[in-house]
């Protein structure tokens, strides 16, 4: 699996801690130790109380579908990779995370259906945090 022809997410010196651990197979999230809000998407001051008092902590990388849709018209898609499913999964430490849900029948995928991440290399130096349906 590839992540053709998707392009490569963006590293910033903000985002990078994140992506460096995606490399080695974790899923890393932002924690304020002001608030005690852990979030996601990696940014340097909490969203809720804007506070910089924020470390970076390893998640379970489990959860569960929280929504989630799915098609099979991507124009220049690789037919091989589709279709192609589009979830939030809520994660156990409560942050929903926009993701796809990858090695599975579109119709299995429910509500509430447990998940857990697995990450997909890119050939540079990060991988992409994806999910699976676990039993």
């Amino acid at each position: 699996m590839t992540w053709e022809p998707r392009p490569l997410p963006s590293v910033t010196p903000e985002t990078a801690p994140y992506w460096e651990a995606t490399a080695d197979d974790q899923l890393l999230l932002c924690h304020c130790t002001a608030c005690d809000l852990t979030y996601y998407y990696p940014r340097s001051r909490c969203p809720d109380c804007l506070s910089d008092a924020v470390e970076w902590q390893e998640a379970a990388g489990t959860g569960v579908v929280y929504s989630h849709t799915a098609t099979e018209l991507v124009s220049e898609w690789p037919e091989e990779a589709l279709p192609v499913v589009v979830a939030y999964v809520e994660l156990d430490e409560g942050p929903r995370v926009l993701t796809n849900l990858v090695d599975c029948d579109p119709a299995d995928v429910a509500v509430g259906a447990p998940v857990e991440v697995t990450f997909v290399e890119t050939g540079a130096d990060l991988s992409i945090p994806v999910f699976e349906l676990r039993e």
